[in-house]
């Protein structure tokens, strides 16, 4: 007995040095250190699932402290009273807001604080309430959300079928008239355009009048050009037909421009052609013309009686700086057009414009 007592006496101050160790460090880990402490209480206004004492406390995310004691209120069956220990420099306020919130997957519950502004009395252990609502955990608060569902469609369950009738009724009657809206659809296509197949555009632009002998004759003082005055079915980069023409071949012909700044274009080009020198000037170019050639556009388009052919026709009148009208002309010019084709078309216009552009530029120069 006295070689083994020592055995014994040794094994469990090894036995009790570790369990002292374990309890230790259990201590550290649930006080969160050997600092300074200040207790408040929690007041929760319904039930908190999970919570248990030696659960984690969190101020705005950190933790401070744990709960160190938790029971029910005695007056009031429906309360929930915690006593939490903190980190006593962690700034709770009196309006500190207290909430349960749940951690990980499994949902570990831990009171979370955040903010607060005002401080509590001076000797006093502040009693902190926490949000209505706090303890529910997202399964509570699921049921609920889905009791309060189940609550609206228990009330409105009259509306409800009337509704899906009606809206029963309604595909019944789409389905008897499916064949009257698809020719309502195809209505509203055909009146705006999307039956129709895309046409890739192609531009063509309008040749000048050239060819010009030298110029017997230059053109005294400074002339401008204006845009030419129209109406508005000239304004537009299509090609125009005549009234009962419809070739499909001329969907995609464009000009470069709209025609009455393309005709003004033109003429200025025609007139250089003339004579560079002295060529004319746009009329908002120019600073202060000494004359101003005024074009009207009459027609612009292809014609069909009693052949196909382009047709060119604008007056001109020559207006001094004083507004006084000098001269006036109707100019007029057709070329044929084999076939109703872009190219035959374009042709047939270079051509009629061709005549045109130059017999007016021969007589503004004979004018002036």
């Amino acid at each position: 007995m006295e070689t083994r007592a020592p055995f014994i006496i040794v094994g469990a101050f090894v036995l009790a040095a570790i369990a002292a160790v374990f309890g230790f460090v259990f201590w550290l880990h649930n006080t969160s250190g050997l600092g300074a402490r200040t207790t408040y209480h929690v007041q929760f206004n319904g039930s908190v699932p999970g919570l248990l004492v030696g659960a984690a406390v969190l101020f705005n995310g950190i933790r401070v402290g744990e709960v160190t004691e938790l029971g029910l209120a005695p007056d009031n069956p429906r309360q929930v009273n915690a006593t939490i220990g903190v980190d006593a420099a962690t700034p709770v306020r009196a309006d500190t807001k207290v909430g349960l919130d749940f951690q990980g997957l499994t949902g570990v519950p831990v009171i979370a604080l955040e903010g607060g502004t005002q401080l509590a009395a001076a000797g006093t252990v502040p009693t902190l309430v926490a949000d209505p609502g706090a303890g529910q955990s997202m399964t509570q608060a699921a049921r609920d959300a889905l009791r309060k569902v189940d609550t609206v469609l228990t009330e409105n369950a009259e509306p409800l079928k009337a509704t899906i009738a009606d809206i029963r009724t309604f595909a019944e009657t789409l389905a008897r008239n499916s064949s009257k809206i698809d020719g309502i659809m195809q209505g509203v296509e055909r009146m705006t355009g999307a039956d129709k197949p895309v046409v890739n555009k192609v531009v063509y632009d309008l040749r000048a009048a050239s060819g010009f002998a030298p110029p017997a004759k230059p053109i005294k003082g400074q002339l401008a050009i204006g845009e030419p005055s129209f109406v508005v079915m000239f304004d537009t980069q299509k090609i125009l037909l005549a009234p009962g023409l419809d070739y499909p071949a001329f969907a995609g012909f464009q000009w470069s421009d709209s025609i009455p700044k393309l005709i003004q274009a033109k003429l200025i080009q025609s007139f250089e052609n003339y004579d560079i020198t002295h060529a004319p000037q746009r009329a908002s170019d120019a600073v202060q013309a000494d004359h101003q050639l005024l074009i009207d556009i009459r027609s612009f388009e292809i014609t069909g009686s009693p052949e196909l052919a382009a047709e060119v026709a604008f007056s001109a009148k020559i207006v001094g700086k004083d507004g006084k009208l000098l001269a006036a002309k109707l100019f007029r010019a057709s070329a044929p057009v084999g076939k109703p084709e872009p190219l035959a078309a374009l042709a047939g216009f270079n051509q009629a414009f061709g005549s045109v552009a130059k017999e007016l530029v021969l007589w503004t120069a004979a004018i002036l």
